[in-house]
């Protein structure tokens, strides 16, 4: 395990050529994974076929050798275990029955009664952990607790989080009850996707972006520091990425308040910047701009090299600032490798 870079540099170590994965890197972007999907039937059909959810995981290990492979499930499948209805609408997303009242919160189900729901994403990482390449790092993840409580209360996701919010202004116990629920099956969640295989794991809060002053305090960073508490509690050394996406000024300080080995960055923020304000407290991942891999060009190439040269001075995992796009070139990530690598 020493080997793997990605572990290396989770541990604080500066590589000469920073390791590198991309946020949604097996989908819609590949054929293969387009086959895949089409033999699976339906997303969630795909989502609970161990063995071709393992496959599409695989697919861009074979394709392009990133030094990590994620996971391919979806963070939506946490609530469905909780006891909501999850489905998805074809061209539009998710949609999840809703959570707008304490009453509704109070007849959730344990979080101790996922696992039955979740078994099939354990037996997905138990076939990656025995058929990833000796070098490549699995991660797991799940979504953190406020992103995944926006989706349960509004039932699809929105644009500002307005339910959300207002579910928190008009009963702020009943919401910070939704959160703490939430917040333990993450834990067991991520727990049993480590003690299946999972190397790393990372929490993604897509929507942290929304939350200011005290809100984030209670609801992003709170929830952050407690999953990755009770995670290294059990699972000593476990490494863990966060990323509060948009959390802009407040990525500063993250790692240190939560206990994170990494802060995964979005595209909003400078690398120049971070290098100063986050990278001293650790590892940071990302942060080309997702865009550039459906435009391509010497302008992908030349922010590709910059962002590495910006992080060259301590750990740094190369990534992207969201996840890759449907209308992503194939072609593009192969030439965003060659300018990492040289």
């Amino acid at each position: 395990m020493s080997e793997k870079t990605i572990l290396r540099a989770l541990k604080g170590e500066r590589l000469p050529v920073p390791p590198v994965w991309m946020m949604r890197q097996a989908g819609r972007y590949l054929p293969e994974y387009r086959a895949t999907r089409a033999q699976a039937g339906d997303f969630l059909s795909l989502c609970y076929n161990p063995d071709l959810a393992a496959e599409v995981t695989l697919q861009p290990i074979r394709r392009y050798g990133f030094d990590a492979a994620i996971l391919f499930a979806d963070i939506l499948l946490l609530p469905q275990a909780l006891g909501l209805d999850l489905w998805f609408v074809t061209g539009e997303g998710p949609r999840l029955s809703t959570v707008t009242t304490a009453a509704q919160v109070a007849a959730l189900k344990p979080a101790a009664a996922i696992h039955d729901t979740l078994s099939p994403i354990y037996e997905t990482v138990r076939i990656l952990a025995r058929e990833l390449p000796r070098e490549t790092t699995l991660i797991g993840f799940a979504g953190a607790p406020w992103t995944v409580a926006t989706y349960m209360v509004a039932g699809r996701g929105t644009p500002d989080q307005a339910p959300a919010h207002a579910f928190m202004a008009q009963d702020r116990a009943a919401f910070a009850a939704l959160i703490d629920l939430i917040t333990q099956g993450t834990i067991d969640y991520l727990s049993a996707q480590i003690e299946a295989g999972a190397e790393v794991v990372k929490l993604f809060d897509s929507w942290a972006g929304s939350l200011k002053g005290r809100d984030f305090d209670d609801f992003a960073l709170e929830p952050t520091r407690r999953i990755i508490a009770a995670l290294k509690s059990r699972h000593p050394g476990i490494p863990v990425i966060a990323f509060p996406r948009e959390a802009g000024p407040r990525y500063a300080g993250f790692a240190r308040a939560t206990g994170a080995d990494c802060v995964a960055l979005d595209n909003s923020v400078s690398a120049d910047w971070a290098a100063a304000e986050v990278q001293k407290d650790g590892c940071v991942q990302g942060n080309l701009n997702p865009r550039l891999l459906v435009s391509g060009g010497d302008e992908l190439v030349a922010e590709t090299r910059r962002i590495v040269q910006a992080f060259s001075q301590g750990p740094h995992i190369f990534n992207l600032g969201h996840g890759i796009t449907p209308e992503a070139d194939p072609d593009n990530v192969t030439r965003m490798l060659e300018a990492i690598r040289g």
